[in-house]
Parts: structure tokens; C-alpha cells; sequence
């Protein structure tokens, strides 16, 4: 009778151990959301995960897309901590350490396929895309005026990641690898949308998107947060 205590005691430990991550053969998860929508994408299970994907040739076109998408994502993580750094509100700092790993994921793509990382020098601010320096320049400017506009300024950032993304997806991304980071990237952006329009909205705010249609707006913020 003992050992059959000790036998289901054991097998007890081992069962709560693996529901609960303690087995070695456990992945977190590709997307991790937190309560305000902030979206991060876990290293580790992306490099996991694309080992999955058979890497194809590029075009110039894909290459000069991940070359953009992964300075974009830096300029959303750049225009976030200016605006930190200037109204101390949670979510910007919170958006902006998600945004660090969108375009780390940009990054794992590009060491891939053994391209040249414009990010070399990770200068705040400081973009080789000049479209993307203007960008950046411009919106830290006019996110400075009141926190509102500071709200505003967010969720442009991520209606533009939004549509640059999905302009991407269809018309110049076939690459199975390629595709699959940018859908991610997609979730992250609908995710940081819906907390900047929520914030908008508890600051009195109206909200009129600039890059994607009032249609796809309204979608994208009248669903729930995505988790998986």
C-alpha cells in the first residue's frame, strides 16, 4: 500500500510539473499579451518555430521590405519612448519594450537570409530610410503638443504599421517565413491599436485613421484582443 502512495505521489509531481511548464520539452508561447494588449513576440519560440519553415530565395523587392519593416517597427519603439519620456504614461513604455521584440523578429529574418541589417548602429531617433526619419521627426513633433495628441500619434503608428504590413503581404511577400513573422506582426499592431484607442477614448478623445479605412478601423477596435 506504501508504494502504491509513493507510486501515485510521483506520478502526481510529474503530471502538475508538465501542466505547468516544467517539462523541458515546453514552448512558450509565439504571442505573449498582457492585460493592456501590450503584444511581445518570444525569441525563442520564433527561432523554434521558423526552423520549421524552409527558407526560399528572395527577391530584391522581399529585401527591401524587411530592410523597412524592421527600421518601421523601430521607429514605433522610438516615437513610444519620446513619448515617455515626456508624459511618463504606462503605455508607451509598455508598447515600446513590446515593439523591441517586433523588430528583433524583423531581424531574425534578415540574419537569415545573411542580409545587410540597416540597424547597424541603433542610434534613437536616427533612421537610414529617409521617408521613415521624416516620419518619425514629424509625429514625435506633434505627439509633443498634449498627451491626447501623444494618444493620437500612437495609434497612427500602428494603423501604419498596419497597412504597410498588409500592403507587403499582398503584393510583394511569398515567402512562407516571411509571411508568417509579418502576420504576427499584424496581431501586435491590432493589439496596440485597440489600447491606444482605448486611452484615446478615456481622454475624451475621436480617433479618425489616417492609412486605413474608418471600416477597417472600426473592426479592428470593436473585436477583442488577440491572445493566440
Amino acid at each position: 500500500m506504501k508504494k502504491l502512495i509513493a507510486l501515485s505521489t510521483i506520478l502526481l509531481t510529474l503530471f502538475i510539473l508538465n501542466a505547468c511548464g516544467g517539462s523541458s520539452n515546453y514552448t512558450p508561447p509565439l504571442v505573449e499579451v498582457d492585460l493592456d494588449g501590450s503584444t511581445t513576440i518570444n525569441s525563442n519560440t520564433l527561432a523554434s518555430n521558423l526552423n520549421n519553415i524552409l527558407p526560399s530565395d528572395l527577391s530584391a523587392a522581399e529585401e527591401e521590405s524587411l530592410a523597412f519593416m524592421r527600421e518601421e517597427e523601430k521607429l514605433a519603439r522610438d516615437v513610444y519612448t519620446a513619448l515617455h519620456n515626456i508624459y511618463g504614461q504606462k503605455i508607451f513604455t509598455n508598447i515600446a519594450a513590446s515593439e523591441q521584440t517586433h523588430t528583433d523578429a524583423v531581424l531574425a529574418l534578415i540574419e537569415r537570409y545573411e542580409l545587410v541589417d540597416p540597424m547597424q548602429t541603433d542610434t534613437f531617433g536616427i533612421f537610414v530610410n529617409s521617408e521613415l526619419q521624416l516620419i518619425y521627426d514629424t509625429l514625435v513633433t506633434s505627439g509633443s503638443i498634449s498627451l491626447l495628441e501623444g494618444l493620437f500619434v500612437g495609434a497612427t503608428v500602428e494603423e501604419l504599421d498596419i497597412y504597410d504590413l498588409q500592403n507587403q503581404k499582398d503584393n510583394v511577400i511569398d515567402n512562407a517565413d516571411i509571411i508568417y513573422v509579418y502576420d504576427n506582426l499584424l496581431k501586435g499592431s491590432r493589439n496596440h491599436l485597440r489600447s491606444f484607442d482605448k486611452q484615446i477614448k478615456n481622454n475624451g478623445g475621436v480617433y479618425t485613421p489616417v492609412y486605413i479605412s474608418q471600416e477597417l478601423y472600426d473592426s479592428i477596435i470593436n473585436s477583442s484582443i488577440e491572445r493566440n
